[in-house]
């Protein structure tokens, strides 16, 4: 749960956890609610020590010469230790004095807020309206609840100038000149104050011109994101340790499913916001970047709710002692709520999503590598040359013989490609136009077989299933064993030269075209669950294998049951030691390997869908709110994927990136089928799909089937609560 997964970031939100951890106990936090006067933060004067005040500006003003994308990441770790003062105020009149073509004014005020020897706050919006006069700037009026304004030395904020047009001037003040009256602030550790300005003249130096209002927000939006970031991971830390320790009615309350549920719900929410901020802060640092303020509208519509909903879902998990004023948990909750108003109504942002997608439609997401990993790409691109420059009739075969299929396979069957090369692969090979066999299922089964098999097992199958000339089902699930596999019961007796398997299986996906399926059946029945497990690979067509279509909810027949009534699998088709079948089903159920691919599937709604719909529709302004919020949700489940890819390419385990991504991928069909289906009113009871209210009709219908196959949500809630927060098991069941 960060914001960080290069090495360099991880590094930075290290150093700076180690010095929140030093200065920002949970004493001070108090010490500084219980003060009667302003208390100077303790991290303050350290901060500025490593120039964590500049890190964003430029050297020659002072700065660190880095950009947004490290300043998320000590904002981050500030949120997570909830720190007290008006870092986020300073760094942010600092980002919008930097956009000043004004030199002038940047060399008065950076080099003094990058060091701390000013306090700096900055207002997005003002009643502030000023006039020219001889070629000086008159203003007048007030700014209300400017967070850190009773604290700063210097005040920025926007004025209405009339000049034969309203424009909006940028200006710098001292707070020395202007009249501040502390507010009450829902957050105590963060003061806001009202700003009244009575007629002056702004001095040259402080005029910061016209600016562009919009990247003023995205910065905004994106600083104060990164800190909900913080507040939502430092919320699912609290609740989750808390539901480790406290026991109730005999056992852990994390051991409760609705306690672990809502734990594992609050990283879900803190890993998306974190790649949502992500995704902004590289947009503010790309200078050709055209979707700036997309991205951080993404960022102000998902972390600062995300944080919110954490905080009070531990106040819920802590239970009474939640609720007390000792306790950090209502620290958390008033920074949450002090994050959400500092960025202004949400359906600002939801709109901003949708107005820019039906702009300019969603952006690209593609994967940057490094310098030394392009080096490798000249031998790749003429390797894929010599593959396209192949006659057609002999393409597959070059494909399958050179290990493109799936190239992170060892050699023979694959190219032993390690994570950046199967980046590349990809990236060619699409360039290219070269499309590889489809073998479906199989991409599971191929590399257990590799794994486990015998170099009779894979020469007898690899080669046509490369080529796609064999297709594969899976045949694991049964009506008694869902996601819970070790409890299927279809049986294997041993008989001279194999085995004699009778069993029902079910939920099997296109098995009535299948020529070969993967199968796992009981060989001991006396072993524990997990043990005495056998992994087989049965013809599809053999006596005694019945395939019965499932005609589902939707009309169609993906699914089957298969009944196997006394099939026969010879000893040769044992894939693995007999009764370790578990071990080969973790390495199919858990192969891992690099993928780009943003591709829709044509029965579930997509992200994609979803903007197309916004481009063709006239919305109302409540359509709009619903729709960004959804393109929201669906587009940083790409990015979630990117992360995961990125991770992998510097030799580091998805983690949690992963595992979030696959729940809400499974959710986001869902619910983008139920928010754009409701819209069509009385067109909704229509089922005619060369109508669009059909389509979506049966979008709505195959979606249910999104959060139940591949392991439903809770099993999958209950995956990331176990396996990401350590929460305790379910307890075993009860043998009767």
């Amino acid at each position: 749960m960060s914001i960080a997964i290069s090495s360099d970031h991880v590094a930075l939100a290290e150093s700076v956890r180690s010095l929140t951890k030093r200065t920002v106990t949970s004493a001070d936090l108090h010490e500084v609610l219980d003060a009667k006067v302003e208390v100077e933060p303790a991290y303050w004067r350290a901060a500025a020590d490593i120039g964590l005040f500049g890190l964003h500006l430029p050297e020659q003003f002072g700065g660190q010469g880095f950009g947004y994308s490290e300043l998320v990441v000590v904002i981050e770790e500030l949120g997570r230790s909830a720190a007290p003062g008006p870092f986020i105020p300073t760094v942010l009149a600092a980002a919008i004095v930097e956009l000043s073509s004004n030199t002038d004014a940047k060399n008065a005020l950076l080099p003094s807020l990058s060091d701390w020897s000013r306090r700096g706050a900055a207002s997005v919006r003002s009643n502030v309206v000023g006039r020219i006069e001889n070629g000086l700037l008159h203003v007048e009026g007030t700014a209300s609840s400017v967070v850190g304004a009773s604290a700063a030395d210097v005040v920025v904020l926007p004025v209405s100038v009339w000049a034969g047009e309203t424009r909006p001037t940028w200006i710098a003040l001292d707070a020395a000149d202007l009249t501040i009256r502390d507010s009450a602030s829902v957050d105590l550790l963060r003061p806001i104050a009202d700003i009244e300005i009575a007629a002056q003249v702004v001095p040259a130096d402080r005029v910061l011109g016209v600016l562009d209002g919009a990247r003023v927000g995205s910065i905004a939006a994106v600083l104060y994101s990164a800190e909900a970031v913080g507040v939502a991971s430092a919320c699912t830390h609290i609740a989750s340790e808390y539901a480790r320790v406290r026991h109730q009615f005999g056992r852990p309350i994390g051991q409760f499913q609705a306690v672990k549920h809502k734990c594992a719900a609050m990283l879900v929410g803190a890993e998306r916001a974190a790649a949502a901020v992500w995704d902004a802060a590289r947009a503010l640092d790309d200078a050709t970047s055209s979707h700036v303020d997309l991205s951080a509208a993404i960022a102000a519509v998902l972390a600062p709710p995300a944080a919110l909903t954490a905080a009070q879902d531990t106040i819920q998990v802590l239970g009474g002692i939640g609720f007390t004023w000792e306790h950090d948990a209502h620290i958390y909750y008033r920074r949450a709520i002090g994050i959400s108003a500092a960025i202004g109504r949400s359906t600002v942002w939801t709109r901003t999503v949708t107005e820019r997608v039906i702009e300019s439609g969603l952006p690209l997401i593609e994967v940057t590598l490094s310098d030394d990993a392009e080096r490798r790409r000249g031998e790749i691109r003429s390797a894929v040359a010599e593959l396209a420059a192949a006659p057609a009739d002999e393409r597959i075969d070059r494909i399958v013989n050179g290990g493109w299929v799936l190239p992170h396979l060892p050699i023979p069957w694959g190219r032993n490609a390690d994570a950046v090369d199967q980046v590349i692969i990809q990236q060619e090979l699409t360039t290219a136009g070269i499309v590889r066999p489809e073998i479906a299922l199989a991409n599971w089964m191929v590399p257990s077989l590799i794994a486990y098999g015998t170099s009779e097992q894979q020469q007898r199958y690899l080669p046509q299933t490369l080529r796609g000339e064999v297709f594969w089902c899976q045949l694991f699930s049964e009506p008694g064993a869902g996601s819970d596999l070790a409890s299927l019961t279809t049986r294997a007796t041993k008989v001279v030269g194999g085995w004699r398997l009778t069993g029902t299986k079910v939920w099997n996906s296109l098995a009535q075209f299948a020529d070969r399926g993967f199968c796992l059946a009981r060989t001991d029945p006396a072993a524990p669950k997990h043990e005495g497990i056998t992994y087989f690979l049965i013809d599809m067509k053999a006596a005694g294998v019945t395939v019965k279509p499932l005609r589902e909810l939707t009309g169609s027949a993906l699914f089957n049951e298969v009944f196997l009534e006394d099939v026969f699998v010879s000893d040769e088709d044992v894939v693995g030691e007999v009764n370790k079948g578990w071990e080969v089903t973790r390495n199919t159920l858990s192969n891992e390997r690099v993928s780009l691919s943003n591709k829709d599937l044509p029965l579930y709604a997509s992200c994609s869908d979803v903007v197309r719909y916004a481009q063709q529709t006239e919305l109302d302004a409540i359509a709009q709110d619903r729709i960004g919020r959804l393109v929201a949700e669906g587009y940083t489940v790409r990015l979630l994927n990117l992360r995961s890819t990125m991770l992998q390419l510097d030799g580091t385990d998805p983690g949690a990136s992963s595992s979030v991504a696959k729940l809400l991928n499974m959710r986001f069909g869902q619910h983008a089928a139920e928010v754009v289906h409701a819209e069509f009113g009385y067109e909704g009871a229509s089922a005619n799909e060369s109508q669009a209210a059909g389509k979506w009709a049966s979008y709505l219908l195959a979606s249910r089937a999104t959060t139940i196959y591949g392991g439903t949500t809770e099993i999958q809630l209950n995956i990331i609560a176990e396996r990401q927060l350590h929460l305790p098991r379910d307890p075993a069941p009860i043998e009767k």
